[in-house]
């Protein structure tokens, strides 16, 4: 029986485990990558670990995130992270040098590697045929240090694309339609394999896009195969002898398979407040809409310039709309400067940021009261844009700029006849912005900087064999990692201060959660299905610890968040019988006894309601090195035990 592609990467990284899914794996990792809303931690727990250099074949630092530089906070985690990586041997990718997974995609993505990185969307190095995972800043700093990445072995599903897109159709719009099918629920435990002659047609940065919002489904990743188009992107960004061709056997086995006809897909956006939330535009209608940014790691391509620019050419921004156009990396906007485009998007009216995320991550930008906002991004959570009551909507660069001149929804078919658009033959490739580490035999000389914003990650303790404690929240389904610790320009600069933005946990919520949790000393979270989903943030765990959470009881977890929740010590369960959820209120006092020993036996836990006297089993999906890492009070005491 013949393998996938995503089946012999594994095969090949494979430490230990066996490929059977549902059963824990561990893989060696050759990349990972930071930016700098979680970098900061994830290097403090580098130090810890007192690793003097890493071992990975190449690790990179991004600042991408936090470059709004609105008090010292930013400024001084961007010069611990620069002097970090100066010393450790990691590359430091300045501010203004781009977004992270557009910079690796173009500089650092190898067809075959792993590569795992603290930001949800690091699969978008799928488009390149990795095997690239999003991961909490913990697990990164583990394989800094030459640590396994461990995962639950994941299914693989089969998606066949046949045909080829129509004019004015995009990349985005099949993600869309992939989410449409399956939802933010359907690729959970699972990797996303692009199979097919459709898979031919599309350009690495095309397929990149598809891989980005992968993540949204929930996947564990997304991949497609290393082919021709993979050698030529990668001769144009002049590393040829990075490329290597892979594929999946002709008759390799799929756990689950999915055909879409490229040609036959149509203009689709994803309506508030969900990326599976998706209708054709024609469904939609004629919409006025007050803002459109275009940008994002998932669409700020050179290739997504150009179509962009060629739309705006001669023409002017509709004067009810704010256009913002964020190109993503130095070297994209280097050569939208060069060809001239970069001028067009200028005067047609277009509002020209700099190559960060931005908007994405409520970093300004924020739509009016109720503003309705097209964006190229790849999430619409409520609240998300840092406006409360804005309309997200998630569409293509055809769309998005198409909208923008006429200050309605518009279907870019509209447009007329699509010229080729092609990438070019040669990249302009200057790594200036990319600073090396220093050798080994120098990083004694080199002092890491800290400023008074940076405070040490909170401590975890061992697992107490009983805990009682109270209900301190109870929330409902898809609850996300926005909702639990939000982003944005007044909170993202204290991601290296755990006290201090532990203010904002859960405040979507409930605003008085904070001072609740700190006066219970210890406290329960009860949740419903798809817990955590979102970002790999895992501030959404250290904040929590902090408030003194000890478990979380749902309906069902995103992959990242509960990793992240071990990782911290924080107990993670799910409910045997999800109709217990409706029995406990918030401030039900629950406990457990005996605990190590029922962890040590099984994957059930018995709770106890001690406030309506009821009792009722939870389940502990755990391997038993999770167990292990738990009973210790987290993923740092557990590397320190077994050093």
């Amino acid at each position: 029986m013949g393998m996938t592609l995503a089946q012999k990467i594994l095969k090949d990284h494979l430490v230990c485990g066996e490929m059977i899914p549902g059963q824990e794996i561990g893989i060696r990792i050759d990349q990972t990558l930071t930016q700098d809303a979680t970098g900061t931690m994830a290097y403090l727990e580098f130090e810890a670990m007192g690793v003097p250099r890493v071992k990975t074949e190449r690790s990179v630092a991004y600042i991408d995130h936090n470059t709004l530089q609105n008090g010292f906070e930013n400024a001084d985690d961007h010069r611990f992270i620069g002097s970090v990586c100066k010393k450790h041997g990691i590359y430091f990718s300045r501010p203004g040098n781009g977004i992270c997974h557009q910079v690796h995609l173009e500089r650092f993505g190898i067809p075959g590697k792993t590569l795992i990185g603290s930001d949800s969307h690091t699969p978008t190095g799928g488009g390149i045929g990795m095997i690239a995972i999003g991961a909490g800043g913990m697990d990164v700093a583990v394989a800094m240090g030459g640590g396994t990445y461990y995962i639950t072995c994941p299914k693989i599903v089969k998606v066949e694309l046949t045909g080829k897109l129509q004019p004015w159709v995009a990349a985005k719009d099949v993600i869309l339609e992939v989410l449409r099918r399956l939802s933010v629920k359907g690729g959970v435990g699972k990797i996303i394999e692009y199979c097919g002659e459709g898979v031919k047609t599309l350009s690495v940065p095309e397929r990149a896009t598809i891989t980005n919002m992968g993540a949204e489904l929930g996947a564990t990743t997304s991949i497609f195969p290393s082919d021709e188009n993979t050698r030529a992107f990668l001769k144009a960004q002049q590393r040829e002898e990075d490329y290597r061709p892979l594929a999946a056997d002709p008759d390799a086995v799929y756990d689950e398979e999915l055909v879409i006809d490229l040609s036959a897909l149509v203009p689709l956006a994803a309506c508030p407040h969900s990326p599976d939330n998706v209708k054709s535009l024609d469904e939609i209608g004629s919409m006025k809409i007050d803002q459109v940014c275009i940008g994002s790691c998932t669409n700020s391509s050179l290739l997504d310039m150009l179509k962009v620019a060629h739309i705006l050419k001669g023409k002017t921004v509709h004067p009810d709309v704010s256009l913002s156009i964020a190109p993503g990396s130095k070297q994209v906007l280097n050569m939208l400067a060069e060809n001239g485009a970069l001028a067009v998007m200028i005067d047609a009216g277009a509002r020209i940021l700099e190559s960060a995320c931005g908007p994405c991550i409520g970093m300004g930008q924020s739509p009016n009261s109720g503003g309705i906002s097209l964006r190229t991004f790849n999430r619409n959570f409520e609240g998300r844009s840092g406006t409360k009551d804005g309309q997200i909507y998630l569409v293509s660069p055809e769309t998005a700029a198409a909208s923008a001149l006429t200050g309605v929804l518009t279907d870019p078919r509209t447009l007329g006849e699509m010229p080729e658009f092609a990438l070019p033959d040669v990249f302009t490739v200057r790594d200036n912005m990319i600073v090396p580490p220093v050798p080994a035999e120098e990083m004694d000389s080199v002092e890491v900087l800290r400023g008074p914003n940076i405070k040490p990650f909170p401590v975890s303790e061992a697992l107490p064999d009983s805990i009682s404690a109270k209900c301190s929240l109870k929330v409902g389904d898809n609850i996300t990692t926005d909702h639990i610790m939000p982003a944005g320009a007044k909170i993202l600069p204290l991601r290296s201060n755990i006290p201090k933005i532990s203010e904002y946990c859960f405040a979507v919520c409930d605003e008085s959660f904070h001072d609740r949790a700190l006066e219970l000393k210890q406290s329960i979270i009860v949740g419903g299905s798809n817990y955590g989903q979102g970002s790999s943030r895992e501030h959404a765990a250290l904040a929590p610890l902090y408030l003194g959470v000890k478990a979380v009881i749902v309906k069902s977890f995103a992959r990242i968040h509960m990793a992240n929740l071990v990782n911290a010590g924080i107990l993670p369960m799910t409910f045997a019988d999800e109709k217990d959820y409706d029995r406990i209120d918030q401030m039900d006092e629950l406990s457990m006894e005996n605990l190590i020993q029922q962890l040590k036996d099984g994957d059930t836990v018995t709770v106890t309601n001690r406030t309506k006297g009821f009792r009722f089993d939870v389940n502990v999906s755990l391997s038993d090195r999770q167990k292990d890492m738990l009973i210790a009070g987290g993923l740092l005491n557990y590397t320190r035990n077994n050093a």
